[in-house]
């Protein structure tokens, strides 16, 4: 009995030693698909913050924000025109402190001071026309999709019941100063949102559902005036704030049908940016899968009381106050980012805005070198190959391992997103049709490649030196890297035998199109 044991324990150790995969199952149904997301799924903030932002200690922003961003860059112009086209949110915390110097708004214009007695103590500011207009030629020469974020505190007062209770009806003037000036100007603006992070409990300040709805009633009416052309109308979204159950209830209700195209909520689910725990929650899928509710529940609520409208991440930087400075831009953060995007598109969110295309330590862009993080590359990866249509994806394995499949962006087949969030453990990964449905393919899915099928193309992005707090990231073992004339890189898949299972190594993710997997939501 002892020797049998002790064969058993020599072969365990063996096994772990030696590094053997894990086999793991995964399925798909391709019947039917189970949500859709817009075309433009991947969003990213530009927001208004100055150089004199600082949390714990640094000042992370640099010169990204709004009024100082270099839009001359070249890395940066480049960045964003490798999307074509990528869906850019301009606002942010101080947008409600924000005027237009346009028609009759105010002409002096100045920027953002420090200010105890402003909100997030900062005083009011104002976007000159000449701004405006250097960050429409931007837009225009970068194909970019723009949403921009107005201020929803013009005209209100402060309650003297509730110093953080904003009162009074939103006073659209200056607001449809600038939406004329931008129609006059051939300027093109895909959707207004108004405010941010006033509902609920709000943050800095907030507005009770019933007014907030009347605002926004009052800004369809503005956008519907200005653009008569429904054709070529921007959408109206909001609130752009932290879900809160009853007051997104109360607001939709309140505002009724054909309001709100789309409603906005924020997420900052991994606590705060100097939190020391913060590299060990992007690797928790247990964590992770905690915000999971938010989806449900925001999704229910639309259904319930406004399925007229779409949910939206209107923004997203995992870490408030700036992100961590020592895990927000390297690879680990991509654990919780490209999880979000695969989690959140299951629940029938058509646009996912991340904080911020560059400022702070959560950018997608190196906020002084212009240089894409990581992130930038998994975001590229995912606009390039994930299609609007959501697949329902089951992992019969370990829960270190998420998969999510959609139907292959403008191709035929469908495409995968692994992430392995273990650190000792690789995943050899078959991908089924579902049993219950093909239980016939499931023979013939396993004879890929004898008679010339396409080989599988698959796209493994690993940290470099296999450290997942490096913010050089690997393709194929390559490391992305601007080419001489700062384009962004080719990402060319490796060519795998389709026979063959999935190698998923730990602390990497996998993108893999499967040309052949037969899947008739896709047709």
């Amino acid at each position: 009995m002892e020797v049998r044991v002790a064969a058993i324990f020599f072969i365990c150790v063996s096994w772990f030693s030696l590094g053997l995969a894990e086999y793991v199952e995964v399925r798909v149904k391709g019947v039917t698909s189970i949500a859709t997301t817009d075309d433009n799924f991947i969003c990213a903030t530009l927001d208004w913050w100055p150089a004199d932002k600082c949390d714990y200690g640094q000042c992370p922003w640099g010169k990204a924000g709004i009024f100082n961003l270099d839009l001359s860059n070249k890395i940066l112009h480049n960045a964003v025109k490798a999307f074509n086209p990528m869906r850019i949110r301009v606002g942010g915390s101080l947008q409600d402190q924000v005027s237009y110097g346009v028609g009759f708004g105010d002409k002096s214009c100045n920027r953002f001071k420090k200010n105890d007695s402003g909100l997030f103590g900062f005083s009011e500011a104002c976007l000159h026309h000449k701004r405006w207009d250097e960050l429409n030629q931007f837009f225009n020469k970068t194909k970019a999709k723009v949403t921009f974020g107005l201020n929803a505190l013009h005209g209100k007062k402060v309650s003297s019941e509730d110093k953080s209770l904003r009162i009074g009806d939103w006073n659209a003037q200056n607001s449809r100063d600038l939406m004329e000036y931008t129609i006059a100007k051939g300027y093109q603006i895909d959707s207004y949102e108004l405010g941010n992070e006033l509902s609920g409990s709000g943050v800095s300040a907030r507005i009770e559902s019933e007014q907030y709805a009347k605002d926004m009633k009052k800004l369809k009416e503005v956008v519907t005036e200005v653009y008569p052309d429904a054709s070529n109308r921007p959408k109206v979204l909001g609130p752009a704030g932290f879900y809160d159950k009853k007051w997104f209830e109360n607001f939709l209700q309140a505002t009724g049908p054909g309001v709100v195209d789309g409603v906005t909520h924020h997420l900052y689910n991994l606590g705060a940016g100097v939190d020391p725990e913060l590299i060990d929650k992007v690797q928790d899928p247990f964590f992770l899968l905690e915000i999971a509710q938010t989806f449900y529940d925001l999704s229910n609520t639309i259904q319930q009381f406004g399925p007229w409208s779409e949910a939206w991440v209107g923004e997203a930087g995992g870490a408030y106050n700036s992100g961590g400075k020592d895990v927000s831009h390297t690879f680990a953060d991509g654990f919780w980012y490209l999880d979000q995007l695969g989690m959140t598109s299951t629940y029938n969110h058509k646009v996912y805005c991340r904080q911020a295309l560059i400022g702070g330590n959560y950018a997608l862009l190196n906020t002084t070198t212009f240089i894409p993080n990581p992130d930038y590359y998994g975001a590229l990866l995912w606009h390039r190959l994930m299609g609007t249509r959501v697949l329902s994806t089951m992992n019969f394995g370990s829960p270190y391992l998420r998969a999510y499949c959609h139907c292959t962006k403008n191709q035929k087949g469908v495409t995968l997103l692994l992430i392995n969030m273990s650190n000792t453990t690789t995943f050899d990964v078959a991908v089924l049709p579902d049993y219950n449905l093909y239980r016939r393919q499931i023979l013939t899915t396993r004879k890929y490649g004898a008679n010339g099928e396409p080989e599988r193309e698959e796209y493994h992005l690993t940290p470099e030196g296999g450290n997942i707090q490096s913010d050089v990231v690997l393709l194929n073992g390559t490391p992305l890297k601007l080419t001489n004339a700062s384009d962004i890189p080719e990402m060319k898949p490796k060519l795998v035998d389709p026979t063959s299972t999935i190698s998923v190594a730990a602390d990497s993710i996998v993108f893999v199109s499967i040309k052949n997997f037969h899947a008739p939501a896709c047709a």
